[in-house]
């Protein structure tokens, strides 16, 4: 079931669950994320960053809808961190049902300025848009970039952000990081500021930065009215461990011997993901909206 994300979260937020967005960037990937939501009847965004595009390719999303359409269950294709307004046209013309435009390190006005213009044209192809207020962190080993320092979210313009550009869903800055924390890098999310910001609005909230954080702090964003978050270090870090053991076998060649059992290591964390975001079992919720 193809959505955009204002459909999909809609529910998300009725029901008080988040829907994780995975970002995939080969088949792979795409195939044990599906399989593992498919599996816990779980909604899910494919995520695809610009430079994960770039790899892919146009055609690959293709592959990303008909994917969805033969899963059966409630399903965005989303890119994720669109840096200009020139991939969001790449985005919405090769067939992605949401975007995100990440204008968070431009002053206030400007960013306001440019999601209101990549709304113009998302609304027209039924698109749904996601913008970004304050920055997160990076750990450095992340694809999706950062600050060096976390530019926290302002609640006092979230309000008029959302008013003058009609945004779907809102990222915010709260805590997280891009990529896998090393040791010594402890987040700590600012429950805070997700409380004062949930009560200025009411479009979903979405955690970016989502891998690595301590579980009972995810669980309690969620409790707190997080609607979506993203993860790719962690299902990517499951993955290619597990292939670099498979490899250590020098004769193994074949894609259909070498790559099963890393999809299945993936699938683990699709899993704990789902359990942990109260996603699992979800998908029942779009048939009775």
């Amino acid at each position: 079931m193809l959505m955009n994300m204002k459909e999909l979260l809609s529910v998300a937020q009725k029901y008080q669950f988040a829907v994780p967005a995975f970002n995939v960037s080969s088949n792979m990937l795409l195939r044990g994320v599906m399989d593992g939501c498919r599996e816990k009847q779980a909604p899910v965004i494919i995520a695809i960053h610009p430079d994960e595009l770039s790899f892919v390719e146009d055609s690959f999303i293709a592959s990303v809808r008909e994917e969805i359409i033969h899963s059966r269950i409630p399903a965005v294709i989303h890119l994720d961190h669109g840096g200009s307004f020139e991939q969001i046209v790449r985005a919405i013309r090769c067939g992605f049902t949401s975007v995100m435009i990440d204008a968070s390190l431009l002053s206030f006005e400007e960013n306001v300025a440019i999601t209101r213009k990549v709304i113009e044209v998302a609304q027209a192809a039924h698109v749904s848009v996601e913008a970004e207020l304050g920055t997160i962190g990076t750990t450095g080993n992340g694809g999706e970039g950062g600050t060096e320092q976390i530019i926290y979210t302002d609640p006092a313009t979230v309000k008029e952000f959302v008013a003058r550009t009609g945004v779907d869903t809102l990222a915010i800055a709260i805590g997280t990081s891009h990529g896998i924390y090393p040791k010594n890098m402890q987040p700590k999310l600012r429950m805070d500021l997700l409380q004062e910001i949930r009560a200025i609005v009411d479009i979903p909230l979405v955690l970016h930065g989502g891998s690595a954080n301590a579980d009972s702090e995810i669980a309690e964003a969620v409790r707190l009215g997080i609607s979506k978050i993203n993860i790719s270090s962690d299902i990517k870090d499951a993955f290619y461990k597990k292939c670099r053991e498979v490899l250590q076998d020098p004769v193994i060649r074949e894609p259909n011997a070498i790559y099963p059992p890393c999809i299945e290591a993936m699938k683990q964390v699709v899993y704990q993901k789902i359990d942990l975001f109260n996603d699992a079992g979800k998908a029942s919720c779009y048939q009775e909206n």
